[in-house]
């Protein structure tokens, strides 16, 4: 199968893993790049199109495929989700459509599906200053959540929990967000929705983060993991665990919501990756992406319960059902983290060999790199990289995670060396 992979603007090296695992899968994968890296992708399966702007993107894009007849177009990118539906749709390919592919990444359109289409969120509104938050928080009642419609992996995403902390951090997010990766990746000239700040209710309880695939509005959750986080003042996304602790009749419930959630965000044939936060007892939805989840998710998701995101997006992006059924786990246990550290430049970070070649490891990936500003909230949300270790036991796991991280060795610029931060208790770095 020939498959066309695209980024409106290339985020570093992030998804080259996942690319190089379309090839493993027997993708033959072309990938196409609006403003991109020279030789980033082997030649002559790469290509950039020198421009952000979308109608250069779709010129490039209907020329390749003009020469080359692919079967699909995807993408891995949050950033390059309504990319991928334009070109699709100029391209004659499956896809899901401008106005899905909005409301999938717009999270003010996103939560405006929900509420018509009676799934359980927490209320929202869109604030244009701070007046208007203000006002929205005294009839939410505090706590409340302050978040970016455009954002991901939790950039400016705050709780509040009084007038004066929402004063300070709506001028955080307000200036953050306008140089907020995600949102400076996007592409030129299409219509992304209101950009700007939400305020939401608080919801009290655990998350779950699910992959799973709408085919023909049938949903089939295909991975289930839980977010085992200490939460702060911030929605560190930094530790999963899996297998899920939800029960058959938790899942149930939570299939239907994500069901009824794609149908109302106009997701027909697609791959998810959707977040459920309890609130009072009951499931509410925070959100739903039209790509898979980031990360190691996908690498979880095939070790911890035979679901394949990989495999699933090549299929989707060709119009073909993907290979899942309802969530099986298969008895491997779990544990993830983000590896985080202290604001300021990385100097390098070093991973031992008896971690990143340990058979306990399925992930141990640096993705920051020498020079690289590490921002931490408020100022932004960058991480160092993932670990992701397996286990007999929740127990064996979680104690093999504590161990491991703390070999990891990260230095700042002008400061000594530490280790990267034990993801469930307090920062604890120890100079070296």
């Amino acid at each position: 199968m020939k498959l066309l992979a695209i980024e409106a603007q290339q985020f570093a090296s992030y998804y080259l893993p996942r690319y190089q695992q379309v090839e493993e899968y027997g993708g033959n994968l072309h990938l196409l790049h609006g403003v991109g890296d020279p030789d980033f992708w082997p030649s002559p399966r790469y290509r950039v199109a020198g421009s952000a702007k979308i109608d250069d993107i779709i010129a490039a894009a209907a020329d390749w495929h003009a020469e080359q007849r692919f079967d699909g177009v995807l993408t891995f990118s949050e950033s390059s989700v309504m990319t991928v539906a334009l070109v699709a749709e100029a391209l004659r390919l499956p896809g899901i459509g401008l106005d899905a592919a909005r409301n999938s990444r717009n999270k003010l359109l996103m939560r405006q599906a929900h509420e018509r289409g009676g799934v359980p969120h927490p209320r929202f509104r869109f604030t244009a200053d701070l007046s208007s938050a203000l006002d929205a928080a005294t009839e939410f009642g505090y706590p409340v959540v302050l978040k970016p419609t455009m954002g991901t992996a939790s950039n400016f995403v705050f709780r509040v929990d009084n007038p004066q902390e929402l004063a300070m951090r709506f001028r955080d997010a307000s200036e953050g967000i306008e140089r907020m990766l995600a949102y400076v990746l996007e592409p030129e000239g299409v219509d992304l929705g209101p950009h700007g700040l939400l305020v939401e209710s608080f919801l009290d309880g655990h998350e779950h983060l699910f992959e799973a695939v709408v085919w023909d509005d049938e949903v089939f959750i295909g991975s289930a993991v839980d977010r085992a986080t200490v939460e702060g003042k911030n929605f560190d996304d930094d530790v999963h665990v899996a297998p899920t602790s939800l029960t058959g009749e938790q899942l149930e419930e939570i299939r239907q919501i994500v069901a009824d959630a794609a149908v109302a965000q106009g997701l027909h044939r697609s791959v998810l990756h959707a977040e459920i936060r309890f609130h009072q007892g009951k499931p509410h939805l925070v959100e739903i992406a039209a790509r898979p989840g980031g990360g190691g998710l996908d690498m979880v998701a095939r070790v911890t319960a035979g679901y394949c995101p990989v495999r699933g997006s090549m299929d989707v992006a060709r119009g073909v059902r993907p290979q899942v059924s309802h969530y099986q786990p298969t008895g491997v246990y779990m544990m993830g983290t983000c590896l985080i550290c202290e604001p300021g430049e990385l100097e390098y970070v070093s991973v031992p060999a008896e971690v990143s070649e340990s058979d306990k490891t399925l992930l141990a990936r640096i993705t920051a790199r020498p020079g690289a500003l590490i921002r931490r909230p408020p100022d932004g949300n960058n991480i160092l990289g993932f670990l992701v270790v397996t286990g007999a036991s929740a127990a064996e796991v979680k104690q093999t995670l504590e161990d491991y991280a703390a070999k990891i060795e990260v230095k700042l610029v002008g400061r000594p060396a530490t280790i990267t931060d034990t993801p469930w208790s307090e920062a604890r770095r120890l100079a070296l």
